[in-house]
């Protein structure tokens, strides 16, 4: 990295997500290139902090293509192209289900420069909800 992009200030991305207001951390920041995008889930934007609600309880198909679609804005309000901006994949879920919402929006078979290094982490009654089915983050990198 160069020193000027060193010194390039951060570019911090808020949602609306309940736990994000709870526990005081950014959706996505941008220092570089280098696009981090934190754990995101299905989290009902109206429900308040103190008693926030996952949307599509029991689904975890659902739950994945809410959280996708918000990864995928998020890389592109810090100046990320979406999609084909992905490098690196985390998913703590099951499996089966919310690896094949994962294939349908980041899976190699997209073509073009969509593909991900992933990791998917089985991870039993430990989420902050008891209807989270899944978490995902991401890692991005913004072309020029």
């Amino acid at each position: 990295m160069s020193p000027e992009a060193s010194s390039e200030a951060k570019r911090l991305y808020s949602t609306s997500s309940p736990w994000e207001a709870r526990f005081g951390y950014y959706r996505a920041v941008r220092r570089g290139q280098h696009i981090f995008v934190s754990g995101s889930t299905a989290a009902d934007p109206d429900s308040p902090p103190e008693a926030p609600r996952v949307r599509y309880p029991g689904d975890a198909r659902q739950q994945t293509r809410v959280t996708l679609e918000e990864i995928i804005q998020a890389i592109q309000a810090v100046g990320g192209k979406g999609a084909e901006s992905v490098v690196r994949c985390r998913m703590k879920e099951d499996c089966g289900i919310v690896g094949e919402a994962f294939r349908e929006f980041l899976g190699k078979q997209n073509g073009g420069q969509v593909g991900a290094a992933a990791t998917m982490i089985v991870v039993a009654n430990s989420f902050v909800d008891d209807d989270m089915l899944v978490e995902i983050e991401v890692d991005a990198i913004a072309e020029g």
